[in-house]
């Protein structure tokens, strides 16, 4: 659905009810699409926390070890 600005502030609460039922809404000013109005719990199929555990390679164990006197050095040079 598109609505103009002036249609999304009268009707905002039609809008979000539409919304909540999975529609989409983009609101335009003049002929230009300003805005989409989405639901921000995309509910059972949404994102779940932990979803990418063990995607992703761990860092080496020696990862957060402090530098040696020429790593530091070079970073120091490096600014």
């Amino acid at each position: 659905m598109i609505a103009s600005v002036h249609e999304a502030k009268t009707h905002l609460s039609r809008l979000l009810q539409r919304v909540e039922a999975g529609e989409e809404v983009l609101i335009r000013r003049g002929d230009t699409v300003v805005a989409r109005l989405v639901a921000c719990n995309p509910g059972p199929n949404g994102r779940v926390f932990g979803a990418a555990r063990g995607l992703y390679p761990s860092p080496p164990p020696d990862a957060f070890d402090a530098l040696t006197e020429p790593e530091l050095a070079d970073w120091e040079g490096q600014l």
